[in-house]
C-alpha cells in the first residue's frame, strides 16, 4: 500500500512536471551559443523562474542584453549575492568573476528571463 502511494506521488509529480514544461512551450532554464571568434562569445540564455543555471563562473568581462527583462539574482558560491533589475532596451555591464568564485544566475521573478550575452575574450 505504501509502495503504490508513493509511486502514485511520483507519476503525479513527473506529470506535473510534465505539464509545467508543456505550459512553458517545452522551455527549459540553459544557454544556447550564438557564435564564438578570438574577440568575443555570445550566447542567449533563457532562466526559468526559481530555475538556476549551474554553478559557473565568467574569466572575462560582459555585456548582458536583456530580451525579456526581469529580476536576477547572482548568487555566489561563497553565499554572497546581488540582484539585478534587468530591463528591455537597456544593456548592462558585469565584470569577470574574481580568481575561484563560482555563481548562480537565479530568476527571482514569475516570468522568464531572456538575455544575449557578449563576453569579451581578449580582456582581463
Amino acid at each position: 500500500m505504501i509502495r503504490t502511494i508513493a509511486v502514485g506521488a511520483a507519476l503525479l509529480a513527473a506529470g506535473f512536471a510534465a505539464g509545467l514544461a508543456a505550459a512553458q512551450g517545452g522551455a527549459q532554464t540553459a544557454r544556447e551559443p550564438q557564435f564564438e571568434n578570438a574577440q568575443v562569445k555570445v550566447w542567449k540564455s533563457l532562466v526559468l523562474p526559481h530555475n538556476p543555471l549551474p554553478l559557473h563562473r565568467h574569466e572575462h568581462p560582459r555585456v548582458i542584453i536583456p530580451l525579456r527583462g526581469g529580476t536576477m539574482k547572482i548568487a555566489e558560491e561563497s553565499g554572497a549575492s546581488e540582484t539585478f533589475d534587468w530591463r528591455v532596451g537597456k544593456a548592462y555591464w558585469l565584470p569577470a568573476n574574481p580568481p575561484g568564485t563560482r555563481h548562480q544566475d537565479i530568476n527571482v521573478g514569475d516570468t522568464p528571463i531572456e538575455v544575449m550575452v557578449v563576453e569579451l575574450e581578449t580582456a582581463n
